[in-house]
């Protein structure tokens, strides 16, 4: 399985096992542009913080900050 770019929209409240959780947000391709929605259940322990992509084109583009983690 490879991990993927996630931009955190929230935290879903379904119950599910412990130490697992349901997120809701978006899938990003390389450059940090949403590509698909997405709901995942992941593991806790096994998310990452992942470094925000660097801006490609578009000089005086400005992005908002996103959290992002990776499954």
């Amino acid at each position: 399985m490879r991990p993927i770019r996630f931009r955190l929209i929230r935290v879903l409240d379904w119950i599910t096992y412990d130490g697992w959780v349901w997120l809701d947000g978006y899938e990003l391709d390389a450059r940090g542009d949403a590509v698909a929605r997405r709901s995942i259940f992941v593991m806790k322990a096994g998310l990452r913080s992942a470094p925000a992509p660097v801006a490609v084109g578009q000089p005086g583009r400005k992005r908002a900050p996103n959290r992002r983690v990776t499954a």
